[in-house]
């Protein structure tokens, strides 16, 4: 079987060969830890874990690299009281480094309650700063870019000039790009509006600062994720993923950096995830369109009928290409736990299926499988290979109500593969198996959002979260080692 991987650098699926058989390099960009992970953030998460997991059913020794950017980066505007940890710290009254640890555990609990594999390697910015203040004098001393009142910028043109292609991920044109561009970031420091900083000069009021060559700042946005891959997988590697938005400009100043770095292309795969809305409507708090992971799990929101078990969450988010635009909605999740609850009750009487061998059936275990794999194989389709899991789930009730027969051999070829594709590939959990567990987990969830609300003295919301879990049995008990619960 040939993988084929959609790569967004060529606009087409190509056959996937690694630089070194049977393994595989993998970057995906990750959170920015200053606030609670949301729901589109998951569902990208979600499909590089399937892609991790199907990679490694495959065969191939994959290592994957994920990071956390715990440092702070100014937004376009180049206004200090605009960047993200700042704002945190100031509305949290808390340091930079405590909104850090807080994000980055509420990052960690929500992906682990969706059944998300860690990735091999986490490496963080601040860790790694060392790394970017040489790839920034490398880059000075190459021509590439320039110092300017203490920020260094990367410059566009110069890397153009040279016979290079800035623009060729997003397939933006450079010409229009300097038209439409306003100099918000530099401020009157860069050369041309489209440079880029590789590291910003810290004003007074920036908390997050080091020392470098060129005074204390901090390293632009990205710049680490260039510093990290590389040192990590390699000058060049196999698959670089993350959300569609990160397309341009993050990724295409990755490539910029690499190339210019290395002289050579930093990544032979660029993968992007779509985005996730909601009742056809994009996320967002303005909106109010707008639902936490936690939120959808518990039930407390106004936008679904009822609480959804996180593996339900995930069955529906995989039931959409990871290369398509995931809209979900009460009707949506109603379906997928209806779906999810037929497919596990399917493997629970294939459990209990006598062979018969005597006799041959007409579904054949075989042409089945190849189905399968060719919907994994062809740019990780989980969506057709969900499909062909009720062809299975189908001839496994005709099996149960007599209508159709299996032997000994596909019986076990069977209950083999449904299991590998269900629960290894996929990463779905039965409900039962796992229920006091993903509970506690919950509930551990639930307390430290009723403290955090206690904390900044929302009341009303921690009085409304140990009302409702004691009218379903649940009663929070608060003493000197913290809050537990007790089970009615």
């Amino acid at each position: 079987m040939q993988l084929k991987i959609y790569n967004s650098l060529a606009g087409a699926k190509e056959i996937f060969k690694p630089i070194l058989e049977g393994n595989v390099g993998m970057y995906v960009c990750g959170p920015t830890v200053y606030s609670n992970v949301h729901l589109g953030n998951v569902r990208t998460f979600l499909s590089f874990d399937f892609i991790y997991r199907s990679l490694t059913h495959l065969g191939y020794k994959v290592r994957y690299v994920r990071n956390i950017t715990d440092a702070g980066h100014l937004t376009d505007d180049g206004d200090v009281n605009n960047d993200r940890f700042v704002k945190q710290t100031r509305l949290e009254k808390l340091e930079p480094m405590e909104i850090v640890q807080k994000y980055t555990v509420d990052f960690h609990k929500v992906l682990e309650m969706f059944n998300l594999l860690p990735p091999n390697i986490e490496p963080t910015a601040t860790g790694h700063i060392v790394e970017q203040i040489e790839l920034t004098q490398k880059l000075i001393e190459k021509g590439f870019a320039y110092e300017s009142n203490g920020s260094v910028y990367f410059d566009v043109l110069e890397y153009n000039s040279r016979g290079l292609n800035y623009g060729e991920l997003s397939k933006r044109n450079i010409e229009e790009l300097f038209a439409n561009t306003r100099d918000l970031d530099g401020q009157g420091e860069k050369k041309n509006p489209q440079d880029f900083a590789l590291w910003k000069k810290a004003s007074p009021a920036h908390i997050m600062r080091w020392n470098s060559p060129w005074g204390e700042g901090f390293p632009g946005w990205h710049l680490e994720c260039t510093a990290m891959s590389t040192k990590y997988l390699g000058e060049t590697f196999d698959i670089h993923g993350g959300g569609m938005d990160l397309k341009f400009p993050h990724h295409e100043c990755e490539i910029a950096q690499g190339k210019a770095c290395n002289d050579a292309a930093p990544v032979n795969y660029w993968m992007h995830a779509n985005m996730l809305t909601m009742n056809s409507q994009r996320m967002s708090k303005s909106t109010g369109n707008y639902i936490l992971p936690m939120q959808l799990v518990t039930g407390e929101n106004d936008f679904f009928e009822k609480p959804f078990h996180p593996s339900i969450v995930r069955f529906c988010f995989l039931q959409a290409h990871y290369r398509s635009v995931l809209d979900i909605s009460n009707d949506a999740m109603i379906a997928s736990e209806k779906g999810f609850v037929r497919l596990m009750e399917a493997v629970k009487v294939l459990g209990n299926v006598t062979p018969a061998d005597e006799k041959q059936s007409g579904f054949s275990i075989e042409e089945w499988k190849n189905k399968a794999y060719d919907a994994l194989t062809d740019d990780f389709n989980s969506p057709v290979l969900i499909a062909h899991l009720f062809e299975a789930v189908k001839y496994i009730f005709a099996l149960k109500d007599g209508k159709e027969t299996i032997t000994t051999k596909d019986l076990e070829d069977l209950r083999s593969t449904l299991h590998a594709l269900i629960f290894d590939v996929l990463g779905l959990q039965t409900i039962e198996e796992n229920n006091n567990e993903k509970l506690d987990q919950t509930l551990k969830v639930l307390i430290e959002l009723r403290n955090q609300a206690r904390k900044s003295k929302n009341f009303e919301l921690s009085d409304q979260i140990r009302d409702k879990l004691l009218a379903e049995g649940i009663e929070l008990k608060d003493g000197r080692d913290g809050t537990f619960y007790i089970l009615n």
